[in-house]
C-alpha cells in the first residue's frame, strides 16, 4: 500500500460513501468522514458499520452547502474524496433548487477550500446520468452530455466546475464517473433495492416503473475499488473516468434474475407513479471501461452476466437479513 493518508469522505453517511470510509479505514488511511449535521446525531449507514472499522475513523458533522464548515473539515487534509449530493432522480423533479444549492454549490464550496489548502488530490464524483439515453455504445468518456433530469443537469454543472477549476486554477482533480452502483445499504428508491425488498417481504406481485432501459450495474466493491485506485494513480489529474462493468442489462431481467436468486415467483405489475417523464427516462447505459483499465488498472471483479448474478447474491444475502430489511419500507413507493 502507498503512505497512508489523511482523507476526508463527504457524503461519508450514504450507501457508496459508507462502503468506501470503511475500506479506506481497512487500508490504513486517516479518515474523517464527512457525514449531514442532524438533531437526531445520526451518522447515517455508518451507525452501522462493520466493527472491524468501529471507532477507528472521525467523523465531521456539516453541511456540504455550508463554505466554512467545509473549509474546516477540508483543513490538514491531503485528499478528499467527493461524493456528498443529492441523487434521487424523481425527488429532483419537485425539489431542483435543492440539488443546485447541494449538488452545484456544495461542489464549489469544496473546490474553493481546495484553492486555499495544500489538497493533493479532489476525487470529484460525477455520475452516468450525465450522458443521458446513450447515443453509441459502449458510452465512453467523449459521449456527449444530456441533461435528461434535474439531477443529471446539476451534477453535469457540478462536473465542469471540477474542470473549470483545474483548467483555470491548477486544481488537482480527478473525476470519477461511476455508472449504476448497486449493493448493501443503497436506498429502496432504487430499482435493485426496491425489487428485493418487495420479495423479501412476501410480496409476490412487484411494482416497478419501465422494464425496457438497460443499465450498467457495478457491485459496490468494484466501484470503491476504482475511487481509491483514482486517489493514487498517476497521470490523471484532470480526467474524467468511467467506473463501469462493459455489461448491460434491462431492468426486466434483472428483475426476473433477482426472482430466479430468491428462488421466488414473481408478476412484475406497471406502477405509473413509477415512470419517469418520457423524455426524461435514460433507455440506455453500458459503460466503455477502457480509460479505468489503462489509467487506473481497475476492471471490475463482478463484470458480466456472471459477476453480476455473484453481485447480486451478496446483495441478496444482505437484504434478506431481518436487521436489514426492517429498516426499509418496502411498502410504499420510495422517492
Amino acid at each position: 500500500m502507498s503512505k497512508p493518508k489523511k482523507i476526508l469522505v463527504t457524503g461519508a453517511d450514504g450507501f457508496i460513501g459508507s462502503h468506501l470510509t470503511e475500506e479506506l479505514v481497512r487500508q490504513g488511511h486517516d479518515v474523517t468522514a464527512f457525514v449531514l449535521y442532524n438533531s437526531f446525531g445520526s451518522w447515517g449507514w455508518l451507525d452501522h458499520c462493520s466493527p472491524d472499522v468501529r471507532g477507528k475513523f472521525k467523523v465531521f458533522s456539516g453541511d456540504i452547502r455550508d463554505p466554512n464548515g467545509v473549509r474546516t473539515a477540508m483543513t490538514g487534509m491531503d485528499a478528499v474524496m467527493h461524493l456528498a449530493a443529492l441523487i434521487a432522480i424523481p425527488f429532483s423533479y419537485h425539489s431542483p433548487d435543492s440539488y443546485v444549492d447541494t449538488n452545484i454549490k456544495g461542489t464549489l464550496n469544496v473546490l474553493q477550500a481546495a484553492r486555499s489548502l495544500d489538497v493533493e488530490r479532489i476525487i470529484h464524483t460525477s455520475t452516468s446520468e450525465v450522458y443521458g439515453t446513450a447515443r453509441y455504445v459502449p458510452i465512453d468518456e467523449a459521449h456527449p452530455l444530456q441533461g435528461q433530469s434535474p439531477y443529471s443537469a446539476t451534477k453535469i454543472a457540478a462536473d465542469q466546475l471540477a474542470m473549470s477549476f483545474f483548467l483555470s486554477f491548477g486544481t488537482p482533480v480527478v473525476m470519477v464517473r461511476p455508472f449504476n452502483t448497486y449493493g448493501p445499504r443503497q436506498s429502496a428508491r432504487a430499482v435493485i433495492p426496491t425489487i428485493i425488498t418487495q420479495l423479501a417481504a412476501g410480496q409476490r406481485q412487484i411494482k416497478l416503473g419501465s422494464l425496457h432501459p438497460t443499465r450498467d450495474f457495478n457491485y459496490v466493491e468494484d466501484t470503491v475499488a476504482g475511487f481509491i485506485a483514482a486517489l493514487t494513480a498517476q497521470d490523471c489529474l484532470g480526467e474524467t473516468i468511467n467506473l463501469g462493468s462493459n455489461f448491460e442489462v434491462s431492468i426486466g431481467k434483472t428483475a426476473q434474475m433477482i426472482a430466479q436468486a430468491m428462488g421466488t415467483p414473481v408478476e412484475i405489475l406497471s406502477d405509473d407513479e413509477r415512470l419517469r417523464p418520457a423524455k426524461s427516462e435514460v433507455e440506455r447505459l453500458w459503460a466503455s471501461n477502457e480509460k479505468a483499465k489503462k489509467l487506473l488498472g481497475w476492471s471490475p471483479a463482478y463484470g458480466g452476466e456472471e459477476g453480476f448474478a455473484r453481485g447480486l447474491q451478496k446483495t441478496i444475502e444482505w437484504f434478506k437479513n431481518p436487521d436489514n430489511l426492517k429498516t426499509y419500507k418496502a411498502g410504499i413507493y420510495n422517492v
